[in-house]
Order: C-alpha cells, then sequence, then structure tokens
C-alpha cells in the first residue's frame, strides 16, 4: 500500500525549564490523535518526546503536506498549550508563531518531516530527534550513512547500494535547492553540507530505484521569527534495508558524538549525544545536546513498535565521550570555539547587546 510518514514537532511548554516534556502533554496529545484515529483520518500515531519537544509520529494516506494533516498536529499543538499554560510549564506555545492556522504548519513555527512511499515487503524506519541543537545536525550523519564506505559497507558489497544516492539540499537563508548525485559529486556536496547553519539536507533519494531514502526537517526558527526563539531540534527519517543502508549502517554514524550548534540559549557548539528516550533530558547547562531514535516496523501503515535503538551498552563509550568533550568545551565559557560565531549569535542576544552600546563606539 502507499502510505505516507509525518514526523511533527514543537515545542509547547517545558517541564521544568527546557529539559523534558510533562506528562499531562503527552496525554494531551494521544486524546487528541485518539479521536483522529477514529475517524479514519490517520491510520496510526504514536506520541513521544525528546527533551522539551512534543513528537507526534503519524501514519496516514493523505501525502505529504496535507493540510488535515498539518492542521491535526496544529490543533493538537494548540490544546497542548493550554494544558502547558494551566501547568504554568516554560515557554508555553513557544513554537507556535501565530494565533491561527494557515494551512501548513511549515513556517508557523513546529518542525516537519514527511515522505510517500509504496511500504515494501518488510519496511524498517528510523526515527531521530533531536533537543538543543539546530536544522543542519543531520547533514554530517547523512552524509556517512549514504556516502561514507567506511561506515556504511553496503555502498561496496551490495549491488543496489552501489549506484548511490541523489541528495537534495536546500540553501535555508536563500530559499533555493539543488541536487547532488553521490558518489561522482561527493566533493560538491561537501563544499556545502559542510556549513549545515546554512545549507541542510531535505532529501535522500536512492539512485537504483528514485525512491525516497531519507527527509530532515529543515525549519530555522530564528530565520523564520526574526529572533531567538528557542532551537530548531530537528527530527529526521531514514528507511532501511533491502536497497538502503542496513539499520546498523543507519545508526552507525552517531558512535561518534558529532559537535553540532545550539545547547544553552542556542548559542554553543556542543556534542550530540546518543541516549535513550527515558534519558532525553538535558540538565547540564542545558545539555549536552541529546539525539534518541526509535524504530518501526512498517504494517499497512501500522507502527510496530518502538524499538529505542540507543538503549543500548554498545553506545555507552559515544556517551562518555560526549561528556569529555563537553567538559572541554565548557572550559572556554564565552569564548569561541565554545560559544556561537557573531554571524551566529545575530538571531540570539547579540543584536540587543549592539543597540545597547552603539552610541559609544569611536573611530580608530
Amino acid at each position: 500500500m502507499r502510505v505516507t510518514l509525518s514526523v511533527i514537532k514543537a515545542d509547547i511548554g517545558g517541564w521544568v525549564g527546557h529539559s523534558a516534556i510533562h506528562p499531562a502533554l503527552e496525554e494531551s496529545a494521544r486524546a487528541s490523535l485518539a479521536v483522529a484515529q477514529q475517524n479514519g483520518q490517520i491510520i496510526d500515531y504514536y506520541v513521544t518526546s525528546c527533551g522539551d519537544d512534543l513528537q507526534l509520529i503519524l501514519t496516514h494516506t493523505l501525502g505529504v503536506d496535507n493540510d488535515q494533516i498539518h492542521r491535526l498536529a496544529w490543533d493538537t499543538f494548540a490544546t497542548g498549550t493550554q494544558v502547558a499554560k494551566q501547568l504554568k510549564l516554560y515557554g508555553a506555545g513557544q513554537d507556535l508563531l501565530t494565533d491561527a492556522f494557515s494551512g501548513n504548519v511549515k513556517g508557523q513555527g513546529p518542525g516537519v518531516a514527511e515522505m510517500e512511499f509504496e511500504e515494501r515487503t518488510s519496511e524498517p524506519i528510523l526515527i531521530f530527534m533531536a533537543d538543543k541543537t539546530s536544522a543542519g545536525s543531520w547533514n554530517l550523519p547523512l552524509f556517512k550513512m549514504f556516502v561514507d564506505p567506511f561506515n556504511t559497507a553496503g555502498l561496496i558489497i551490495s549491488p543496489s547500494l552501489h549506484q548511490g544516492f541523489r541528495f537534495e539540499v536546500h540553501d535555508i537563508r536563500e530559499h533555493k535547492k539543488i541536487f547532488f548525485d553521490t558518489p561522482e559529486e561527493m566533493y560538491d556536496l561537501l563544499m556545502f553540507i559542510g556549513t549545515p547553519s546554512r545549507f541542510t539536507v531535505k532529501h535522500v533519494f536512492s539512485r537504483f530505484d528514485g525512491t525516497i531514502a531519507a527527509v530532515s526537517s529543515t525549519e530555522r526558527l530564528s530565520l523564520i521569527a526574526g529572533k531567538y526563539v528557542g532551537k530548531d531540534d530537528p527530527v529526521l527519517i531514514v528507511r532501511s534495508q533491502h536497497q538502503f543502508p542496513a539499520v546498523g549502517e543507519v545508526l552507525e554514524p552517531f558512535r561518534y558524538p558529532w559537535i553540532i550548534e545550539g545547547w544553552m540559549r542556542g548559542s554553543h557548539y556542543g556534542p550530540l549525544m546518543p541516549v535513550a528516550q527515558k534519558h532525553a533530558t538535558p540538565a547540564r547547562f542545558d545539555g549536552p545536546p541529546r539525539v534518541i531514535c526509535l524504530g518501526f516496523q512498517l504494517n499497512e501503515g501500522k507502527l510496530v513498535g518502538p524499538r529505542d535503538m540507543f538503549d543500548d551498552p554498545s553506545w555507552d563509550e559515544a556517551r562518555r565521550e560526549a561528556n569529555l568533550l563537553a567538559d572541554h568545551l565548557r572550559r572556554h565559557g564565552p569564548f569561541e570555539p565554545h560559544r556561537l560565531p557573531l554571524e551566529e549569535m545575530e538571531y540570539t542576544s547579540l543584536p540587543q547587546v549592539m543597540k545597547k552600546v552603539e552610541g559609544r563606539w569611536e573611530k580608530l
């Protein structure tokens, strides 16, 4: 069958501060989505959280960018916001940047990753969710999964992967996109996605049969709102096995805690720590940044699972290294390379500080 998988997330209130989601928000979301399932609007759903972000995982047959599905997510977040306000949770409704739904949640605050495909005989799906980080944080892992043979053995030994993959890259500042075919355009691809604050991987497609392999959320809250309103905390969907990398090959890039932007007040670089969902509650300096991965098998659109893929001792060393890197970066305090460079700070508190002292600058 042809199915659409939608992952839509939003920060609608933190408990305590920016560290976690209150159980009442998840309960509210499940109640809203249960009604939609009973009405036949969606096939299945799963509600979870990563840090202070409420995550809605939906399956349906309405295609991507469907206004009914996006309204369902918006109304679910809006109802949850009222619960958050009643509980006086921190930043209640933070990611709902407008008062009314406009037909699509893109550009209104929530993050979205969606893909439509023909469900295979066996359809393993991995869904990654991150907190205290920004859109573009998936660039390096996606490159490792789909281009690097030292990570993905199937690129060498599997005929269905040997033809490579096509990357759709977005310039999120100029609102343009471009496609690169790998492996032959690998160097050109790296020139752009090596700057994840501007260029982000939106889609990856198999060149074996043209089907979609991965999709990420690329919404930048600061660029939408024109000021700092919280980190983007992106989500990523990756299909696995057969003409795509195996489950272990998709997970392998997260063995290393890559340095990404985000962390405290969205103004610092920090290591991306792979954790079990129960540990996706950043606390130290509001971090370090976290990533979780839930694995599902699809069965006629039904979500069989999840399996918590990082709830395993094989990731202990990655977590230990992340803590060591966090220690080293924290010693820098307000100095780069821990704090973001000035061009990125333009979307946090820098404009207010510059305005405060603008009359005190003198010519040399």
